[in-house]
């Protein structure tokens, strides 16, 4: 952020990536920006003053310098590309579904949908915003994708909860007196079934 050539706070930075970033990486708690932004002085990649105001305790105000752009530079440009890390703690329990009820998994569902929604209607707020700033041209379209992102994972979310019913309805032929409850895979079957699916599929990796 600070990459866009502006003086800001850590509070600045915060917010602004409450506003922007979180909808496609993340954002960091306050103290995590205080953290960082002191590493980066430590780096020569930013530097920092001390803003009075009126007697008032004043505020910490950070700039990058022309180190910290050539930085931040060298990785938009050179860095590895890594695989997007998805850690989707609703599908983790659709995973575990059979230790639970297909109406509870639907609740679920029904409520990471409702955070779904408001997550596209505020990406696609914040594109309207952006849009207004020239500068901004590739930050817009980032928050057009995330919008479209949101919706895509909306789409999904409903279609498993019609899904729901068709798992539910394969547990049910074997679960008939089953003591644990629910039906227990054959031990290691995962095992095999992994190694068949690489065989059967070479290219994959």
């Amino acid at each position: 952020m600070l990459a866009f050539d502006e003086e800001l706070s850590g509070y600045d930075l915060k917010k602004w990536a409450d506003w922007s970033i979180k909808f496609f990486y993340w954002s960091p708690s306050f103290s995590q920006v205080y953290t960082e932004l002191k590493k980066l002085e430590t780096h020569g990649f930013v530097t920092s003053r001390i803003q009075q105001d009126n007697g008032v305790r004043g505020r910490r105000l950070y700039k990058i310098t022309e180190s910290g752009t050539a930085a931040v530079r060298r990785w938009s440009n050179e860095a590895p590309i890594d695989p997007p890390i998805l850690k989707h703690g609703v599908m983790l329990r659709i995973w575990l579904g059979h230790l639970n009820e297909p109406a509870r998994l639907k609740e679920i569902l029904r409520e990471h949908i409702e955070y779904v929604k408001k997550m596209e209607r505020r990406a696609a707020a914040d594109a309207v915003g952006a849009d207004r700033e020239p500068a901004w041209a590739y930050s817009q379209i980032v928050l057009r994708w995330s919008e479209r992102y949101y919706a895509a994972e909306r789409e999904l979310a409903e279609q498993l909860i019609l899904d729901i019913d068709k798992a539910d309805a394969v547990l049910a032929q074997v679960k008939d007196g089953d003591d644990a409850g629910f039906p227990k895979p054959t031990p290691g079957q995962w095992r095999q079934v992994a190694q068949d699916t690489e065989a059967a599929n070479p290219d994959l990796d």
